[in-house]
């Protein structure tokens, strides 16, 4: 019995351990208030050391861009496109066999966005994103975002 206990345990924190592996970025989603009826969605990254994500613009044959979709709303008025705001590294990326442009530490991609109606609403969507390390690239992943504006 006590085998079987040591066993499970042991299995456990195996689990445990590789969890926080598979998890490398940590999103924040949050809207700042520019003038009367616009906004800035901050949708920030916060990156674990020696793991890195992909600009949204990245050549053929290389590894998942970043992707954010937003979903439709006819109460907003999306002003331009997003903009990530960062320390920007390009280096050839022999995995890939291209130049590769990624971000490390962290990346706030930001868009503009007005509202229509002085209404409460909220912009919604989602970011799909690949991370990668000097060792092995994860399987791209998507997060949901609900962001209300006030």
């Amino acid at each position: 019995m006590k085998k079987i206990l040591f066993l499970f345990l042991l299995t456990t924190m195996a689990s445990l351990v590789m969890a926080q592996v598979q998890n490398p970025v940590k999103w924040s989603f949050t809207s700042k208030k520019i003038s009367n009826g616009v906004y800035e969605v901050h949708l920030l990254a916060i990156i674990e050391q020696g793991f890195h994500i992909y600009a949204q613009a990245t050549p053929a044959g290389g590894p998942v861009p970043t992707a954010i979709t937003f979903l439709k709303n006819p109460l907003l008025i999306f002003l331009g496109s997003v903009k990530e705001m960062g320390k920007l590294e390009q280096h050839n990326e022999p995995l890939f066999g291209v130049d590769v442009k990624q971000f490390s530490n962290k990346v706030d991609f930001v868009q503009r966005i007005s509202l229509i109606t002085k209404a409460k609403t909220a912009v919604k969507g989602s970011i799909e994103f690949m991370v990668c390390n000097d060792k092995q690239c994860l399987p791209p992943k998507t997060v949901a975002f609900n962001i209300l504006f006030k």
